[in-house]
């Protein structure tokens, strides 16, 4: 099954079933009228919601149109939660290793995470609004899984039964305001804008044998200007999976319905894949030359996200974002 939004209904959008092809789409009317609605009462709800689905496929559903993806917003317009982790070590190794900074051991047992903005999030083919491009635009392209209401305390395992969708995100982060905030000791705020959710979410199930242990076996391809920036594996170096992840971030508190959990920037050590983010190439060019060659992104550059199946058909939908300068207040 696969779940949009559209820019209607208010801040929270409104839930729409969208066919495996992308290309038609039915409103959820008198079951849910907005994901958050659906996922706080996914037990009851999703049944209803596959059914809908199913005939949406079969040509039997009433009320089909045609998908415009401009009038798509978000699957999640706004979450209570999402918590980012940074689970694959070759991207933090190696940025730790251009500044001569080993990973230290707890790295290898213990996830990093930090709260992300939720309070909204950019529709999929919105633009990327920056003051300044002195500020380090740069993407990060990433796997996202949303989950049901999560108890505080479970284990991996029990974690993993807990998440209901998965889908992309473009984590938009500015990197030249990143150091000085990471000084203070207290994390990420000017540095992490809003990002952009992939036009649809999906169960697991469309994933079919893709969806291994808790993780999406497949690469996560990205454009930037119509060009190919990279295409690492999202299965493979991936330290910590989606059960682990949801577990630890509900470790010592309850995680509640529609709680976003990221993968953190995809990067394999195979750097033939290329990358993700800019600053992942960036760190590979100062490894490999003394210094890096690319700059950040600028005002009129164009990002493309997306995932295909093994026979080439998009999982996801695309996000595609301009990066665009923010008009003063």
């Amino acid at each position: 099954m696969k779940l949009g939004s559209l820019k209607e209904g208010g801040r929270d959008g409104s839930l729409i079933v969208v066919s495996r092809d992308l290309q038609r789409g039915v409103r959820a009317t008198g079951i849910a009228s907005t994901l958050q609605q659906a996922l706080e009462d996914w037990s009851r709800v999703a049944p209803r919601l596959v059914a809908l689905f199913d005939a949406l496929e079969a040509g039997d559903a009433v009320g089909v149109f045609d998908i415009d993806p401009v009038a798509l917003a978000s699957p999640l317009p706004r979450a209570y939660e999402f918590l980012d982790g940074s689970a694959y070590l070759p991207h933090v190794a190696r940025v730790r290793r251009a500044r001569g900074a080993e990973v230290p051991e707890s790295f290898y047992t213990d996830p990093l995470m930090y709260q992300a903005t939720s309070a909204g999030f950019l529709a999929p083919r919105d633009a990327v609004k920056v003051a300044s491009e002195d500020f380090g635009i740069d993407l990060e392209a990433e796997l996202v899984v949303v989950t049901d209401d999560v108890p505080m305390g479970v284990d991996a395992a029990q974690a993993a039964d807990h998440i209901q969708l998965i889908g992309l995100v473009n984590d938009v982060s500015l990197r030249n305001l990143i150091p000085a905030e990471l000084a203070k000791g207290f994390g990420f705020l000017q540095s992490k804008p809003r990002s952009a959710l992939s036009p649809v979410l999906v169960t697991p199930d469309e994933l079919g044998s893709a969806w291994q242990d808790s993780k999406v076996h497949l690469p996560l391809v990205t454009h930037v200007n119509g060009k190919w920036f990279g295409a690492p594996d999202a299965g493979v170096d991936m330290q910590f999976n989606f059960g682990q992840l949801v577990a630890h971030a509900a470790r010592t508190r309850p995680l509640g319905a529609a709680t976003i959990v990221g993968s953190g920037t995809i990067a394999n050590e195979d750097t033939s894949k290329g990358a993700s983010c800019f600053a992942e190439l960036r760190t590979v060019e100062a490894l490999r030359d003394g210094k890096p060659s690319t700059p950040f992104m600028s005002f009129g550059d164009v990002v493309r996200i997306e995932m295909f199946d093994a026979e080439g058909k998009s999982i996801f939908g695309a996000i595609e974002q301009r990066i665009e300068q923010a008009a003063a207040p």
